[in-house]
């Protein structure tokens, strides 16, 4: 059977879908991709309105089973990304008697020992890989050498318990849909951007979003830093109302004529705002020094995210940008100016996802795929597959259509009839009808 894996992101302006096929060679083709805008539920990357939450995955997961052919979506994979993400340094030791080497037990004893550490107040959402110190010296493959001390650092994922709890509560409780896994978003989003190389030479994904901007430092191959700024497009959007705009007038006005960077001229463009039937005239350099101030504001907590852990200007590779908000014009330039550090955006591998070209470097859907492609468990149900629909019909048997799903979905649908698809569904019983019969 082929495996189906379904992801949906938990953005603060949009909620975002997708069905993957995991093909024979481990990447994917990308069977549905969907949308809904968030911007009542899902605040600074958090779930705020956990009855709304649950009606747009619902609305969102119908919208998916669409594109399936009669199978339904049991279970997704949910990423976060919210404010109080952050990552905190964690360490497992032990001695080894007489000086002996390191084994793979050992190892495997310091990481379970991890995976136990519960911070006060706080949830581990993620593990990044350790790094390894024998007798204080970094070693990359531990075992086999022998040591007397034997130190384990991770780098822990942090955040609000009420991160796990409210997507249980909102997502497995009211819109029944099992979560098969719950990924840290910026994480994936580097692994599935960034590569080896970059990782290694020093590189920073900076994700940024409508409610919040997230940044990842790497060095070594290994993640040094994670942290998430409360800081996103959204507050450029409510900055430009003070021109006595509407939220979605300012957000147009952004997109369209926006700029990181006030260039000053002397004759100012002019912009032409339709509002009511009305034509409002806006000068550009007042839009833009309100998006510049707020602009420079984000890079600046960028920088300082950054240069905690380590020089900008030892990043190798350079700052990476991501985010529907990394679009805003000039806004490159005005991070290479403050950091003076190479500043590009980049896209998924193409190699990891066959076909959907487009896709892959659309900001939108970027977080999506990323956590698409941590999937490993078959998120999509076929309660009739092809050869038991076959028999059935052969048998003369009328199969009732109504599954378990639709009661979980619809509480109005007869329990009876669920039992009675159960009972012929399954090929394994369909002697014990004939001979009841």
């Amino acid at each position: 059977m082929t495996d189906y894996i379904v992801a949906i992101d938990l953005g603060s302006s949009h909620i975002t879908g997708i069905v993957g096929e995991k093909n024979a060679d481990g990447t994917f083709s990308i069977v549905a991709c969907e949308t809904e805008n968030t911007f009542s539920c899902i605040r600074r990357g958090n779930i705020y309105n956990l009855d709304d939450t649950a009606d747009h995955v619902g609305d969102l997961i119908k919208k998916l089973e669409g594109y399936l052919r009669g199978s339904y979506i049991e279970k997704v994979y949910i990423g976060v990304g919210g404010q109080s993400l952050r990552t905190t340094d964690h360490v497992e030791s032990k001695d080894i008697a007489g000086g002996a080497v390191v084994t793979k037990d050992d190892i495997k004893e310091l990481k379970e020992r991890c995976e136990k550490y519960t911070p006060d107040l706080l949830d581990v959402l993620d593990i990044a890989p350790a790094v390894y110190y024998l007798d204080g010296r970094r070693e990359t493959k531990p075992v086999g050498v022998p040591c007397k001390r034997f130190e384990a650092h991770y780098k822990l994922v942090i955040g609000r318990a009420s991160i796990r709890r409210d997507i249980l509560n909102s997502i497995r409780d009211r819109a029944k849909i099992e979560i098969a896994g719950i990924i840290v978003s910026p994480l994936a989003l580097a692994d599935a951007m960034l590569s080896k190389e970059e990782k290694e030479l020093g590189c920073a994904l900076v994700d940024f979003g409508a409610g919040v901007t997230s940044v990842c430092v790497y060095k070594d191959e290994n993640l040094l830093h994670m942290s998430v700024i409360p800081l996103g497009s959204n507050l450029i959007t409510r900055d430009i109302t003070s021109l006595q705009l509407t939220e979605a007038e300012a957000e147009k006005l952004k997109k369209e004529h926006g700029s990181a960077i006030l260039h000053k001229a002397e004759e100012s463009e002019v912009i032409s705002v339709d509002m009511e039937g009305v034509d409002r005239k806006i000068e550009a350099n007042d839009l833009n020094a309100i998006i510049e101030g707020r602009a420079k504001e984000i890079v600046e907590n960028v920088y300082a995210q950054i240069n905690e852990v380590v020089e900008v200007k030892s990043l190798g590779s350079g700052i990476v940008l991501a985010g529907c908000a990394a679009e805003l014009k000039n806004l490159p330039e005005l991070i290479r100016d403050r950091c003076k550090a190479k500043v590009r955006h980049s896209a998924i591998y193409g190699g990891l996802v066959r076909g959907s070209d487009h896709m892959l470097g659309d900001p939108l859907y970027m977080p999506a795929i990323s956590l698409m492609l941590k999937g490993t468990k078959s998120c999509v149900s076929h309660p009739f597959a092809e050869q038991e629909t076959e028999n059935a019909s052969e048998a003369g048997a009328n199969v009732d259509p109504t599954t378990e799903k639709d009661v979980n979905r619809n509480p109005t649908v007869k329990k009876e009839s669920v039992k009675k698809n159960k009972r012929k569904t399954f090929s394994g019983l369909i002697k014990d009808i004939f001979n009841e019969e």
